[in-house]
């Protein structure tokens, strides 16, 4: 089996926060994919602190991998060695390079199993107060500021032209840039949600203002996990 564990969002996270079987998983297998070994390590201490950390055989999967990169876990796992798919933060696979894997299980006939976990595209969807119901995510936008102004005054048309909630995120350094821009490209009178640190009980943060209304009250967003919606 492949079990997509989800990782916190904020190292203050209450483990109450989460389903126990993500212990359970962690517990049952040594195997994991993981995109940071830093991070992985952390993670599996936070769910499971009494997992002996010599034991873990962690595999690297990111951006940056291929089927081959993976064949010697695979070959483990078509013989039945149980896996976990950790997450960087949130759910696997979702702004997260984990479906290669999935993927590979689905062809190959092994079972996948998910997690209840946080997504931080969805709790800051539901937080906006836009439509949830029809709803884009796009990522990161483009570094080139000429680009990523063609894409970000792109965005509010189609708010305007749909009505669709437009999700995107940005590496937490550059967060404070895209706020400037943002406020330079868009209208006004456009409808801007900002969620950061969420999930962390002492610092989340989540508003919905006009950006006439954020151009008053600038937040501090360097190097901050934060995502941006635009809505209606």
């Amino acid at each position: 089996m492949l079990f997509l564990i989800p990782a916190y969002l904020s190292e203050n996270s209450p483990v109450s926060y989460f389903a126990p079987a993500i212990k359970e998983y962690i517990l049952k297998t040594d195997y994991f994919f993981v995109e940071n070994e830093k991070t992985a390590r952390k993670v599996i201490k936070f769910f499971a602190p009494e997992k002996k950390q010599a034991d873990l055989k962690l595999y690297l999967l990111d951006k940056y991998s291929e089927r081959s990169d993976l064949k010697d876990a695979q070959d483990l796992m078509k013989k039945g060695q149980d896996f976990v798919l950790l997450s960087e933060a949130g759910l696997p696979c979702i702004a997260d390079p984990g479906n290669l894997m999935v993927k590979w299980c689905h062809e190959n006939k092994i079972q996948v199993v998910p997690v209840n976990g946080p997504s931080s595209i969805i709790l800051a969807l539901i937080a906006s107060g836009f439509n949830g119901q029809e709803f884009t995510f796009h990522g990161y936008l483009p570094i080139d500021r000429n680009e990523k102004k063609t894409k970000i005054q792109w965005l509010q048309s189609q708010v305007e032209k749909t009505g669709y909630s437009q999700i995107f995120m940005e590496t937490p350094y550059r967060n404070n840039a895209l706020f400037e821009d943002l406020c330079k490209f868009l209208p006004a009178n456009s409808k801007l949600c900002i969620a950061a640190n969420i999930n962390d009980p002492e610092a989340e943060f989540i508003r919905t203002l006009t950006v006439k209304e954020w151009q008053k009250s600038k937040p501090e967003l360097h190097k901050i996990p934060a995502v941006f919606v635009l809505g209606k």
